[in-house]
């Protein structure tokens, strides 16, 4: 298997390779935490790249030395669904990682290098929409579970989520 090369800002032209890489990592790694008929219809809503995030400068993919893309994730002042902007809030937005990578530190290198940012820029407090497997892995980087809520996605989709937080001043 390839060695992990590096982290670098991801660009327009990652999207084809981080959609890709959501399609793998939400289909396998959210089947022991979601229904096979939620995830059926939830999956397509979040499979693609966001074009938006992919050149706002905070998005970050991992790549191997041969070029593959096998984690991604990054962060926004915008609140995710609505634009709303708070001073000193931030919001951790659209991780990833290849189910053959997990638990080798990828995930935990692209969410440092996002709070790290985030706290250089004055942001004071870091929000984040967690999937009901990715609890843990937030709460080991000091965030605090706030309560489980519902993400809307289309006309009809309620998914089942955990609002986090973490203090970074």
């Amino acid at each position: 298997m390839a060695a992990l090369a590096l982290i670098r800002t991801a660009g327009l032209t990652d999207a084809d390779a981080v959609s890709a890489l959501l399609r793998l990592s939400y289909s396998e790694l959210l089947a022991n935490s979601y229904d096979t008929g939620l995830l059926r219809v939830a999956l397509p809503y979040m499979n693609k790249a966001n074009l938006t995030l992919l050149v706002s400068g905070t998005y970050y993919v991992a790549e191997t030395d041969r070029g593959i893309v096998v984690g991604c994730g990054g962060w926004t002042i915008e609140k995710p669904g609505s634009g709303e902007i708070v001073e000193g809030e931030a919001h951790i937005r659209h991780f990833a990682i290849h189910p053959e990578w997990t638990r080798r530190g990828i995930g935990t290198s692209i969410l440092t290098r996002c709070i790290d940012e985030a706290r250089s820029l004055g942001v004071r407090t870091l929000h984040c929409f967690s999937t009901l497997n990715a609890e843990p892995f937030y709460r080991a980087a000091n965030f605090q579970t706030i309560r489980r809520i519902d993400v809307p996605m289309g006309q009809a989709i309620a998914f089942p989520a955990v609002l986090m937080q973490c203090q970074l001043a």
